[in-house]
C-alpha cells in the first residue's frame, strides 16, 4: 500500500509562520511600520523560517464594492519587497472575515450569503482577481489562499456544521480559483478552510474534501485539538495528515500552535517538536505555525480584548524575543536540511487500518455518533500501531480497500458496508490476516454489530440476544493467551481498561465453531479467536478494546500495541526497526538516493534509553551527524525528545 508524502512541484518545502505584525494584528495595514516588519521577518528567517502566510483584512482592503484601498495596496507592495530582500516568500490570504475568535464583515455586505448570493460572489470574484493580477508576477508570492477558516465565518454558531450547502461551497470555490487562474497566476492555490470536512472529522461543514480536491493544489489542515491523553495529543495532527491522503495532493500543516497562556515554554517546545516530527512521518510536506508574535500592546483591541489568550500564540514575545518553540522550529529545519527532506519518501506498507465509510458517507437512517466513533477508534488504533512501531497506512473503505496488504486492522467497528466485508474476507482467503474487534455502538439505535454472516466469517456461534447487550462488569479486561501468538507467549495476561456507555461497554459472547481460541478473558470466555479462511485468516476480538481505550483519559500506552505487534508477526510483517518500549515510537523515511533514516520519538516526560532491534536484513544504525563510525546500539532521548539515525 502506498502512503502519501506528495510535495508541491518545483517548490521548496515550506517552513513558515502565519504573520500579523505586533503593530496591529489584523489592523496592521492601518498602522504599517516597515522597520518593525523588517525586524519581525529577520527574526523568523534567522530561525529557519523562510515563508509567511499573510492576510488581507477584508473590511480594510475592500472598503466598498468594486473598490480597493490604494494606500493598503502600497503597504502590501512594500511587504512583498521586504520578503524578497530577505530571501523570503509569502502566501497571501484574500477573504479574512474570521480571525482569532471574531468575525468581521465588510461594511457593504448587507447580510448577503457568502456562497450563493450571485452579487456577493461576484464582488469576491472581482476582489480576488484584482489582487492576484497585481501581484501574480512578484517573486515573493509563493501561493494563494482563498480564506481563513471560512466555515466559522459562514455560520459561527455551528462552525458551518449542517448549515452550509456543500454544492454552493464547491461552486463558490471554483469561481474564486478560476478568478486566480484567469490572471495567469501559476502559484499553488488552496481554500484555507482548515480541512475540517466530513472526510476528516465526520461532521459535514459543507467544505467536503473530496469535492474540493480537484480544484486545489494542497490540503491545508488547521489542527488545535485538545485531548485527554498525552500520546493522542502528540499524534493527533499526524492522524489528520493520514486521513488527508485523498487525491494524492500534498498536505501542508497550514495552521498549528498554542498559546503561552495555556502551557509552559518548555512544554510548548515539546508539543512543537512532537507535532513537527510526527506529521513529517505521517506525510506532511510543509508547516506554517500560528503565529509569529505576541500582541500585548493590543490588549484593548478586538479580538484580543475578549479573547486575551489569543495575544500569546507567538513564536516570539511582544518585543520580538524568541520563545523556545521558535528554537524548536529552527532545530527541525536543521534536521530537514540534514536528511534532504525535499527528496524523502514514505516506504510502502503491508499494514492497513481500515477506516469505515460511515465516517464520511451519510447513509440513510444512521446517527452522527456513528461517524464520531469511527474517527475515535481509528485514531486510537493509529496510536497503538505507532506504539508497536508498525509503518501503518490508513485505508478508506470509501476509496476501495487496497489488495496489497498482509494485515488489515478493523478497530471497534460497528459498521462496514457489505461490499467492504466481502473485500476483507476475500483478502483473507488470498492470504492476508484480517483483524476485527466487536463494537455495538455508543447509542441505542440499531445497537449491535452490522456484520453480515458474523458466525461464518469468524468460525463462531454468537450468543447475542435481540435488543439486549452483554455488559462488561469487570473493571479491567484480562486477556490471557492460551498459546504463543506472534510476539506474545502462552500464559501472558494483557490487561486492558474497561470503559464506555451503557450501550458500548459490551462484549460479544461466542462459542468456537471452527475457530481456534487464542486468548480468554478472566471468566474463561473467548476473547481472541483465529479462523482460517483460504490461505489466510480472520481474527476476532470479542471486546471493543480500541473503543475502551479511546474514551479513557491518560491511557496510552495500553496493551493494544502488544496485540498489534503480535498480529504483525503472525502476518509476517514485523518492522525493520523496533524498540521494546512503547513510549518510544519509531518511523522510517527513505531518500530517493537509497539512504534510509529512522526516527525515534519519545512519549516519556523523563530521559530514557532504548535499544533498537533490527530485522536480520535491515542494516546497521549510525548516528545522523556521522560523528561516530561505530553502530548505534542504544538511543538516549531527553523528555519527549527526538533522535534521527541513518540505517546504513
Amino acid at each position: 500500500m502506498q502512503r502519501n508524502a506528495a510535495k508541491l512541484p518545483d517548490t521548496p518545502l515550506w517552513v513558515g509562520v502565519n504573520f500579523w505584525s505586533r503593530t496591529g494584528g489584523p489592523l496592521m495595514w492601518r498602522d504599517y511600520r516597515p522597520d518593525v516588519i523588517d525586524e519581525e521577518l529577520t527574526v523568523m528567517r534567522d530561525h529557519g523560517i523562510t515563508l509567511t502566510r499573510s492576510f488581507f483584512y477584508w473590511p480594510d482592503f475592500m472598503p466598498a464594492e468594486n473598490t480597493l484601498d490604494e494606500r493598503l495596496l502600497a503597504h502590501f507592495d512594500d511587504f512583498l519587497d521586504r520578503h524578497r530582500a530577505l530571501g523570503m516568500t509569502t502566501i497571501p490570504t484574500f477573504i479574512v472575515g474570521h480571525m482569532s475568535g471574531q468575525n468581521w464583515d465588510p461594511a457593504w455586505r448587507d447580510g448577503r450569503d457568502i456562497f450563493s448570493d450571485a452579487s456577493f460572489v461576484a464582488q469576491q470574484e472581482w476582489y480576488v482577481r484584482e489582487l492576484t493580477a497585481r501581484w501574480k508576477g512578484h517573486p515573493a508570492v509563493a501561493g494563494w489562499l482563498l480564506t481563513n477558516e471560512i466555515p466559522i465565518y459562514a455560520h459561527w454558531q455551528s462552525r458551518g456544521i449542517g448549515t452550509v450547502d456543500a454544492a454552493a461551497v464547491t461552486a463558490w470555490a471554483k469561481t474564486l480559483i478560476d478568478a486566480i487562474r484567469s490572471t495567469g497566476a501559476t502559484q499553488p492555490v488552496s481554500v484555507g478552510d482548515g480541512a475540517w470536512g466530513v472526510e476528516v472529522t465526520g461532521a459535514d461543514n459543507g467544505f467536503r474534501v473530496r469535492d474540493l480536491t480537484p480544484l486545489i493544489d494542497f490540503h491545508g489542515p488547521h489542527v488545535y485539538r485538545m485531548e485527554t491523553d498525552q500520546v493522542r495529543q502528540h499524534l493527533g495532527a499526524a492522524f489528520i495528515c493520514e486521513l488527508l491522503d485523498i487525491g494524492g495532493k500534498p498536505v501542508i500543516m497550514e495552521e498549528f500552535g498554542l498559546t503561552s497562556d495555556y502551557v509552559s515554554e518548555e512544554n510548548a517546545a515539546h508539543y512543537y517538536r512532537q507535532l513537527l516530527h510526527n506529521t513529517l512521518l505521517a506525510g506532511a510536506t510543509g508547516w506554517i505555525a500560528w503565529n509569529n508574535t505576541d500582541y500585548d500592546d493590543l490588549w484593548n483591541q478586538e479580538p484580543y480584548s475578549h479573547h486575551p489568550f489569543e495575544m500569546h500564540f507567538g513564536l516570539t514575545d511582544d518585543r520580538g524575543r524568541p520563545k523556545e518553540q521558535l528554537r524548536e522550529v529552527h532545530r527541525f529545519t536543521k534536521v530537514l536540511e540534514r536528511v534532504d527532506a525535499a527528496r524523502l519518501l514514505r516506504p510502502d506498507t503491508d499494514v492497513a487500518i481500515v477506516v469505515s465509510s460511515f465516517l464520511e458517507n451519510r447513509y440513510p437512517f444512521t446517527q452522527p455518533e456513528d461517524a464520531a466513533s469511527v474517527f475515535a477508534h481509528t485514531r486510537q488504533a493509529y496510536v497503538a500501531a505507532r506504539e508497536a512501531d508498525l509503518p501503518v497506512g490508513v485505508a478508506r473503505e470509501a476509496d476501495g480497500l487496497p489488495d496489497d496488504c498482509a494485515l488489515y486492522l478493523l478497530p471497534s467497528a460497528k459498521q462496514l458496508t457489505a461490499p467492504g466485508w466481502r473485500h476483507l474476507v476475500a483478502r483473507a482467503e488470498a492470504g492476508a490476516t484480517v483483524y476485527a474487534s466487536y463494537f455495538t455502538g455508543e447509542h441505542g439505535v440499531q445497537r449491535g454489530p452490522w456484520w453480515p454472516k458474523l458466525d461464518e466469517t469468524f468460525g463462531v456461534t454468537k450468543r447475542l440476544r435481540y435488543g439486549l447487550t452483554d455488559p462488561i462488569v469487570d473493571d479491567e479486561l484480562h486477556m490471557v493467551f492460551q498459546r504463543d501468538f506472534g510476539t506474545i507467549r502462552a500464559g501472558e495476561d494483557l490487561v486492558f481498561p474497561v470503559a464506555g456507555t451503557e450501550n458500548s461497554r459490551s462484549y460479544l459472547p461466542v462459542d468456537p465453531a471452527g475457530a481456534e481460541v487464542i486468548a480468554t478473558d478472566a471468566h474463561g470466555r473467548p476473547a481472541l479467536l483465529s479462523h482460517a479462511r483460504g490461505a489466510g485468516r480472520m481474527i476476532l476480538c470479542t471486546y471493543p478494546i480500541e473503543h475502551m481505550a479511546a474514551v479513557t483519559p491518560r491511557v496510552n500506552p495500553e496493551p493494544t500495541h502488544r496485540l498489534y505487534a503480535a498480529l504483525a508477526a503472525e502476518a509476517g510483517v514485523t518492522p525493520g526497526v523496533t524498540v521494546d518500549d512503547p513510549r518510544v515510537l519509531t518511523g522510517r523515511m527513505d531518500h530517493e538516493d537509497g539512504r534510509v533514516f529512522v526516527w525515534f520519538v519519545s512519549q516519556h516526560d523523563e530521559p530514557l534509553t532504548v535499544t533498537p532491534v533490527l530485522a536480520p536484513d535491515a542494516g546497521t544504525l549510525r548516528a545522523l551527524d556521522g560523528a561516530a563510525e561505530a553502530p548505534l546500539t542504544a538511543v538516549t532521548l531527553p523528555p519527549f525528545g527526538v533522535t534521527v539515525a541513518e540505517l546504513a
